[in-house]
């Protein structure tokens, strides 16, 4: 346990960037796909030529979010345990639900009728990625708790970013409204959206990383 609350927040950085990297790598491989209009899950595909990788990636990628998950409460459950525990948990069910959940129940576009796996991958990343967005409130709420203003600016500011592009991608889903040309690129929208949400992670990891660094 010492090992994780030393390292998480590498841990969490190295998530962050494999997470991140997957679609680009995989779509080296996968030229057929369209990064512009395609979700990333399509990556996972039962008819993908790479569909192994992209499983394998992202449950070793969610992995090493859950480790991450006692440095965070460690380091903020002096301020409070409640806020502590929600952005720990925050992170552990974007791993669990949107990365490990991802790469265990694969979707298969070619069946008309949601299957078993379809359905845990569909409600799993759901849940998951609202543990993403949320993330950057718990941080505003800590840090506004710690006093610390300028901190607590920046993940506002992040978190009102990240909800406005999600928001964006969230009415490119709806169908009545996917054929309008600013939500045709669905897949933009998706890896945009992504990109927030890594930012208040990054920002959080690097300063913490830093900050170890010069104390050790």
């Amino acid at each position: 346990m010492n090992v994780l609350k030393k390292y998480g927040f590498h841990f969490l950085m190295i998530g962050v960037i494999s997470d991140f990297l997957t679609p680009y790598v995989l779509g080296i491989f996968y030229p057929e796909l369209h990064q512009m209009t395609a979700v990333m899950s399509l990556f996972g595909d039962v008819g993908s030529p790479v569909r192994g990788a992209f499983l394998i990636w992202s449950v070793v990628a969610g992995c090493f979010y859950t480790l991450s998950l006692p440095a965070i409460y460690t380091t903020f459950k002096e301020t409070s345990r409640p806020l502590a525990g929600l952005t720990a948990a925050a992170i552990g069910t974007y791993g669990i639900g949107d990365c490990i959940f991802t790469g265990l129940f694969s979707v298969d576009t070619a069946d008309a009728q949601w299957n078993f796996s379809t359905w845990v991958h569909n409600i799993g990343s759901g849940i998951g990625y609202v543990g993403f967005l949320l993330f950057p409130l718990f941080l505003y709420l800590i840090y506004k708790k710690q006093n610390k203003r300028e901190l607590s600016r920046r993940y506002f500011v992040l978190l009102f970013l990240s909800l406005t592009v999600a928001a964006i991608y969230g009415l490119a889903r709806i169908p009545q409204l996917n054929q309008l040309v600013i939500f045709k690129q669905l897949g933009f929208w998706q890896r945009l959206s992504f990109v927030f949400n890594y930012l208040p992670i990054v920002a959080l990891t690097m300063g913490e990383i830093k900050k170890r660094s010069h104390y050790s």
